[in-house]
Parts: C-alpha cells; sequence; structure tokens
C-alpha cells in the first residue's frame, strides 16, 4: 500500500510514518518543518524511516499547486497537517491559525479528488467542541452529536470544524471514502516542547526538567481539565480507521478520564523527583473548562480502546524529554 501523511515530520505524523514502514507500507511524507523535525523520523542515528531522497517533500501545503504536484499515486491519504501551538499561539495569532488551516484543508482533499485518490483521512480536534459546552461547571462528557449550534472558543477549533464539514460534504459526495477522528489532547515522546508553542504536558515537564528546586509557574486556576489520550493509542485509532472506520462518520478519540491541571502538574512534580512548589497564575487564560470524550462510536466501530494509563505515558514523555534537554546543555 502507497500511503501519503501530511505533517508526517510533526509529533503524531512522525509515530504515524514509523508504524506504517514497520507494516510494509510505502510511505511519503510532505511537511513544512515549521513545527516538524526531520529528527523525528529516525530510527537510530543514521537511520531515517524513509529515504529522504526520494520519500520526502518540504513543500507549503496552502500552495494548491504543489497539493496537486505531491498529492497523486497514493492508496490512501493521512491529512495531519495544520497549523496549531499553545494557548499563547493560537490566541495572539487567530487570523493567521483560522486561513492557514482553511486553506491547507481544502487543497489537499481538493488535490485527492483530482488524482483520483481512493481514501483519505482526516484529523480534527475536541477544541471544535461548543464553547459554551466546554465552559461549564462539573466534568462534562461529549458525544460527537454535540458539535453543533457550533461555538468553538479559538479560530483554530473553528478552522478544524471546517475542515471536518468540508471532509464530511466530499463523504457525501461519494467520491472518496472519508476517515474522520477527532483527537483530545494527545502527548507523548516526541512532541514538541518548544516554549513559543508547545502544549501543556511538554511545556509543564519543560519547566520541570531545567527547575532545580524552586516554583513552577501554571498559568490559570489549575481547575481546568483535559482528556489526555497518549500517542501509541492514538496511532493505533489511526490505523484502524481505514481498516474499519471509513465512511463512518466522526469518531472521538481520547482517555474519557478527566484530568485538571494541577492534577497533570503534581504528578509530574512527583515523577520529577524534585522539590518543587506550584503556583497557579488565575490571571493568565487557560483555555476552555474542559471536556473528555464519549468514546462509544470508538469501540463499536473501530474496536478501540486507550490502553496507556495517564502517569505511565507521562513517565516515558518525562524521560524522553530529560535526555534530549540534558543533551543539548
Amino acid at each position: 500500500m502507497n500511503v501519503i501523511v501530511t505533517g508526517g515530520a510533526g509529533f503524531i505524523g512522525s509515530t504515524l510514518v514509523k508504524r506504517f514502514v514497520r507494516d510494509g507500507m510505502r510511505v511519503k511524507v510532505i511537511d513544512n518543518l515549521c513545527r516538524g523535525n526531520l529528527n523525528n523520523l529516525t530510527l537510530s542515528d543514521d537511520e531515517y524511516a524513509i529515504d529522504l531522497n526520494k520519500d520526502f517533500f518540504l513543500s507549503d501545503l496552502t500552495d494548491y499547486s504543489k497539493c496537486l504536484e505531491l498529492i497523486r499515486e497514493a492508496d490512501v491519504v493521512y491529512h495531519l497537517a495544520d497549523v496549531v501551538g499553545g494557548i499563547h499561539f493560537v490566541f495572539n495569532n487567530e487570523e493567521f491559525v483560522f486561513r492557514q488551516n482553511i486553506l491547507i484543508d481544502s487543497n489537499v482533499i481538493s488535490a485527492c479528488l483530482f488524482n483520483n485518490i481512493p481514501n483519505y483521512i482526516y484529523v480534527g480536534t475536541a477544541c471544535s467542541f461548543p464553547k459554551h459546552l466546554q465552559m461549564q461547571d462539573g466534568i462534562v462528557a461529549l458525544s460527537e452529536e454535540q458539535t453543533y449550534p457550533a461555538e468553538p472558543e479559538s479560530s483554530y477549533g473553528w478552522s478544524k470544524l471546517m475542515g471536518e464539514y468540508f471532509t464530511g460534504l466530499h463523504q457525501k459526495s461519494g467520491k472518496i471514502n472519508i476517515g474522520l477522528l477527532r483527537f483530545h489532547n494527545v502527548y507523548g515522546p516526541g512532541q514538541s516542547y518548544d516554549p513559543r508553542h508547545s502544549q501543556v504536558i511538554p511545556s509543564l515537564i519543560y519547566k520541570v526538567i531545567n527547575l532545580e528546586d524552586g516554583t513552577l509557574d501554571v498559568w490559570g486556576s489549575g481547575n481546568q481539565y483535559r482528556d489526555f489520550v497518549f500517542i501509541d493509542d492514538v496511532v493505533e485509532s489511526l490505523v484502524l480507521v481505514l481498516k474499519h472506520g471509513m465512511n463512518q462518520g466522526l469518531i472521538q478519540i481520547g482517555s474519557e478520564k478527566a484530568t485538571t491541571i494541577k492534577e497533570l502538574a503534581e504528578l509530574i512534580v512527583g515523577i520529577s523527583n524534585k522539590q518543587v512548589t506550584v503556583c497557579y497564575d488565575a490571571s493568565r487564560p487557560e483555555g476552555d473548562r474542559g471536556r473528555i470524550a464519549v468514546c462509544d462510536r470508538a469501540r463499536k466501530i473501530l474496536g478501540w480502546k486507550p490502553e496507556t494509563e495517564l502517569r505511565t505515558g507521562l513517565e516515558k514523555t518525562y524521560q524522553w524529554m530529560s535526555k534530549r534537554i540534558y543533551l543539548k546543555r
């Protein structure tokens, strides 16, 4: 099978690429390396998962002519490329995030149709759930049907929701087989910990690793919560959707467990074995209050469930980041 992965040098994409290569598939990667990194595609110090000269393409997917040129001769396209970052980046670049993602998503699927690619898998985000549901008190478990009336909190959530909608239109046309997944907060080894646009888990781990002893500053009250799902479980869902989830509608992927940022920070500090005091700055934005997944459709359609407990996943992520941060020193 020939596979194209957009954003294939990124966190999720590169992990998926390695899985497909291990399974004997031919994989082509398209990435602009804005957040992705070729090091993510390494299997060892001197070996890459793919032949970079033949199967890696540095390209900007907002350029439709490039999409037409590169997105061809494949059995399936996994579209993972988008513009995203942490809370600070998204809320300070709302127009840019929205426009870029709309262009990328429409260009990629249009190229698939033009070049007669039979299968297309799009990945959305839990940020696309309505703001009023995410801002409720208590724990809110959300099913796929609760997406509308639409009211995402950020332009990122809006852009990804529009991508889902546009993809769904093509599914109705019957011209291409569609797989639609919506991820909650994915984390694990390989995730970017660049402070400029890292998300909450790598951001907190990065801060803790760089503290000898002292104070860990956390944005927000700490009472907001997230549904964290480990990278290996997410990759398994991406494999299963091609086998069982095509043309089955939207399927969300999460742990179905609510973890407050306060609980998360305490777990990370405990793993570090450092004497750290956690302080919460309620004057800083904390994003939506929270939501967790209802994974009934993932279980029923894909036969999928999360296998990795949060502490286990955090330990693996902390160890992975520690090695790289200390090596840079």
